[in-house]
Formats: C-alpha cells, sequence, structure tokens
C-alpha cells in the first residue's frame, strides 16, 4: 500500500515539473517577431527643388522603418510656424539670414541641422532682353522679405546697376541705395509673386525655386546670376531641442547621400547645386 501511495506522489511531482516547464517557452526566432512600428517624419518644403530633393530620400528612410511624409508650401512664413507649433517635425526651403531674421522677428526657436544645396539667385529679362539696354526709369522686381530683398540689391550692386549704402549689408532696401544711375524704379513683392509679374516690368530678380516653377533656367535663362559660393546655402530646419531626433538626423544622412548629390547635379544642370 505504502508502495502505491508513493507511486502516486512520484507520479503527481512529474506532473507539477511537467507543467512548470511547459510554461517556459522558448522566445521565438528574430524572424518571427513584430517589426517595430513605422516612424512618421513629417517635413515642410517648397514645391522646387526642395520637395522634389526630399523624394530622393523617401526609398533612402523606408528601409530604416522611417516614413517620410512631404508637406508642401508656397509661402516663406507658415513652413517655420508650423514647425514651431510641432505639427510638422521639420522643414526645408530656406536659408540661414532668412532663418536667423525669422526668429528675431517672430520669437521662434528654430535651428539648423544641416546644409543641402545653394539656388543661385538670377536677374532676368522682363520688357527689356538685356541689362545693358535698360533705359532710364526701367522697373525692377524684387522679393519684398529682408533677406531675399538684400541678396536681389546685391546682385543688382555685382553688375553695377546700383551701389549701396556702406555697411547696408544683408539687410539692405531700397532705401539703402547710395546711388541709382539708371533711377531704376523697385517693384517689392512676395517672392512666390515675383515670376508673376515678369512681363510687366523690365527685369525682376527671382529666387531659383520660384523661377524653376515657373519654367525657368537660372543657368540658360538668366541675364545675370549669382556665384556659385553664395553663403545663401539652404538647410533642413527643427525645433531647437529636437536635434537629437533620430529621424531628422537620418534625414540628415540621407540627404547628404551620394544619391541626393547625383540627383541635384543631373536633375537641375547649375541651377541648384550641391552644398556638402
Amino acid at each position: 500500500m505504502k508502495k502505491k501511495y508513493l507511486a502516486l506522489a512520484l507520479a503527481l511531482v512529474l506532473c507539477l515539473s511537467l507543467a512548470a516547464c511547459g510554461g517556459k517557452k522558448d522566445p521565438a526566432p528574430a524572424e518571427n517577431e513584430t517589426p517595430a512600428e513605422t516612424v512618421t517624419l513629417n517635413v515642410a518644403a517648397s514645391p522646387t527643388p526642395h520637395a522634389e530633393i526630399l523624394e530622393q530620400c523617401v526609398p533612402i528612410l523606408a528601409e530604416q522603418g522611417i516614413d517620410l511624409q512631404i508637406h508642401e508650401y508656397g509661402d516663406y512664413v507658415i513652413p517655420n510656424t508650423a514647425v514651431e507649433d510641432g505639427d510638422e517635425d521639420a522643414n526645408y526651403f530656406q536659408h540661414i539670414p532668412y532663418l536667423d531674421n525669422f526668429n528675431v522677428e517672430n520669437g521662434t526657436h528654430l535651428v539648423s541641422m544641416a546644409g543641402v544645396h545653394i539656388e543661385p539667385m538670377a536677374i532676368y529679362a522682363g520688357k527689356t532682353d538685356s541689362l545693358d539696354a535698360l533705359a532710364d526709369g526701367a522697373s525692377v522686381a524684387v522679393p519684398n522679405d529682408v533677406t531675399n530683398e538684400a541678396r536681389a540689391l546685391l546682385l543688382l550692386e555685382s553688375q553695377g546697376l546700383i551701389k549701396l549704402k556702406e555697411g547696408a549689408g544683408l539687410e539692405a532696401t531700397p532705401n539703402d541705395i547710395a546711388e541709382n544711375p539708371k533711377n531704376l524704379v523697385f517693384t517689392e513683392l512676395e517672392a512666390a509673386m515675383v515670376p508673376t509679374v515678369l512681363t510687366e516690368v523690365d527685369i525682376a530678380v527671382i529666387n531659383s525655386n520660384f523661377a524653376l516653377q515657373a519654367g525657368l533656367n537660372p543657368v540658360a535663362d538668366s541675364l545675370a546670376i549669382e556665384s556659385s559660393d553664395s553663403p545663401y546655402v539652404n538647410i533642413l530646419v527643427v525645433k531647437e531641442g529636437n536635434e537629437e531626433n533620430a529621424a531628422v538626423k537620418a534625414l540628415v544622412e540621407a540627404l547628404h547621400s551620394d544619391t541626393v548629390r547625383d540627383f541635384i547635379t543631373e536633375k537641375y544642370d547649375g541651377a541648384v547645386v550641391p552644398a556638402f
């Protein structure tokens, strides 16, 4: 009888032991694990060339589990306020002089993550087909935002059309013109609008992204163009404090890849120049 009870006890111990072992399953092989959740990165950009350049980064980032969402804007204000407010993770449309001025004027806290390309600003013919043919009192359309207007005036100065007051620098306006031998008359417009009045003025100074959108090639169609060593490098921007965002860092690497360099060089033929 004792042997019977002993056998039952041993059997019970064995069952409990097997049940305990069954509760500890080996981890599933790595290939059976659920993939990490895709990270979405929202970036505001001007349509041309910025959004086009960002499109080249989509497959690069997809391989890293990052879904790059590109949102196009037609102005130079909302992309910055959207990043400041957290509606966008980053933006790509501006250069450092514009960013610095925007922060001062609007109390924003935006910082540059990386330089990507330069878009040489250029002068285009409107009613007058050459700079030498400009008549007294000729009309000139220029962007009206602080940094791009100064940039346009500096380009006109480099062509001997005007002379700016000493020290006017990167905040020059038509009020800072010291010499205007042709008595040029300036029409100041939002940068995106300048190409739309080209047929109404004698000449216009246009940002390359808006020139490209209007079907103008800064290299082939302009009367004069900035030198390729322009300090106005277009940058990827985030809100201060987000510089360590892993997805943004991955985007910087993608923007600085050979894929993007080759795309810029082949697509824009000198109208947009890599800055890395």
